[in-house]
């Protein structure tokens, strides 16, 4: 029996009921209170501990296939190609491999996280401004699907690499449209200011360079403009006019594109903003690439991994300020820096069944890291939560365990993954002797005592 649910009375945020029903994988019950698929999320506090990350295996499904049909329904060739930056856990991505998606990585690491979770190197796409040596000559030894190129520099260090080892690299080249996402600036990638790709000016020349250097194969073109996107698909439609009309000069001048790589950066709601649905995205594509007659690539990350996970907490104490009410809680900006580096608004929920129909108050809700910074929501209303009492802290399945740090030596919290009635740790939880023995002292400074 579902547990009737109170309202938040900030006229600007949404309800507890209003939240949980935006999300088909939460839902509240009169016992068990809030529930993640068919798992409570206290029976995970009570066997696990907390903080920890809970990701929901049923709404990672659902949010590929939702992409995927929008890319069928509007007649694309397209392949999608999931960022491994919003959420590297090998859960994850083996979930999202069997879903038939491959990757996109921006390291060495995420490379080998990728092939491990079982994404063959065929479907891997690797991007990111500063690849080194060392992980170029990875992806070439794993032959992946295609290396994209954001600078001359990085195409002639690759040319060498490539020829050396007598491989040749499928290559496309990152072009900067010089469009503005309407995003936050820490995560806008395609103005002229921003570090990635080439100018749009500059790219066909560069693309004949690329098809007469040794061991490099050009195979297509591709933009990313930004992450976070939510004010509509303009920014989109206008960043891939820019690239149809490449690919037509490119064309033009008898150069071959197979391809097109149109990024990611759909947004979600992690209030209740207006987010645009990957059928816009879809129709964005469609409109301005469509004629061209290529398949396509995205590289989606957060639209599929943020709404299936949340950080689960526990409340340390309830201290009352001079004129503010503090929760403070066992997760800090350690764990969830999201907040503390953009600004970013995350929906929290109180766990138990009575402390979602409890009556409500403003909260500053922090953590227990020595930074004034170690605020996760300011006059946010929520019950009294006594020491011991849980909340969900939604849409952290992107960027929240992969930005996790140790600062204040506090180690890296535990990650669970929760499919149908079933749970299961994917990541234990790091032990101090883990965190303390990864260091080590010079051997003149001798050993400590006990």
């Amino acid at each position: 029996m579902a547990a009737p649910l109170s309202r938040v009375p900030a006229e600007a945020d949404p309800s507890f009921a209003e939240l949980i029903a935006a999300r088909p994988h939460l839902s509240a019950h009169a016992l068990d209170g809030l529930t993640v698929e068919e798992v409570p999320l206290a029976r995970i506090a009570a066997e696990i501990g907390t903080p920890t990350w809970v990701y929901s295996a049923g709404a990672l499904r659902r949010r590929a296939r939702a992409l995927a049909s929008a890319l069928d329904g509007a007649g694309l060739r397209a392949s999608i190609h999931y960022a491994v930056k919003a959420n590297s856990s090998r859960a994850v991505l083996r979930v999202l491999a069997d879903e038939g998606l491959g990757a996109d990585v921006v390291s060495e690491g995420e490379l080998r996280a990728a092939r491990a979770a079982g994404i063959p190197a065929s479907a891997i796409v690797f991007s990111g401004v500063g690849k080194t040596e060392r992980e170029l000559r990875l992806a070439l030894e794993e032959d992946i699907a295609q290396i994209n190129l954001e600078s001359a520099e990085e195409a002639v260090m690759l040319s060498a690499l490539a020829a050396a080892m007598g491989r040749t690299a499928r290559v496309a080249l990152r072009v900067n449209p010089d469009v503005d996402a309407r995003t936050h600036a820490k995560i806008t990638t395609g103005r002229s200011e921003n570090k990635f790709g080439v100018a749009i000016a500059e790219a066909p020349a560069l693309y004949a360079r690329l098809a007469a250097l040794p061991g490099l194969e050009p195979v297509g073109v591709a933009t990313h403009i930004g992450s976070q996107i939510t004010a509509g698909m303009a920014a989109y439609r206008a960043a891939y006019a820019r690239l149809a009309e490449l690919v037509r000069a490119l064309r033009a001048a008898g150069l071959p594109v197979r391809h097109v790589d149109c990024g990611g950066g759909l947004g979600i709601p992690y209030r209740d903003e207006p987010a645009p649905l990957p059928e816009a995205l879809a129709g964005a594509i469609k409109s301005t690439l469509g004629l061209l007659g290529l398949p396509v690539m995205l590289e989606p990350g957060r639209w599929i991994a943020g709404p299936p996970g949340l950080l689960l907490a526990s409340v340390i104490l309830q201290k009352q300020g001079a004129d503010r009410r503090f929760l403070v809680l066992d997760a800090a900006m350690n764990d969830l820096v999201r907040p503390a580096m953009y600004e970013a608004w995350h929906g929290i929920l109180p766990v138990g069944a009575r402390d979602l129909v409890a009556p409500l108050a403003p909260a500053e809700v922090v953590g227990p890291v020595c930074e004034t910074g170690d605020t996760f929501a300011r006059g946010r209303a929520l019950p009294s939560l006594s020491p011991g009492a849980l909340v969900a802290f939604l849409d952290a399945g992107a960027y929240g365990a992969v930005m996790s740090s140790t600062y204040n030596m506090r180690p890296l919290a535990a990650e669970v993954m929760v499919d149908g009635a079933r749970f299961a740790v994917t990541r234990e939880r790091q032990s101090y002797a883990a965190l303390l023995g990864a260091e080590r002292l010079p051997p003149w400074l001798g050993e400590a005592a006990p």
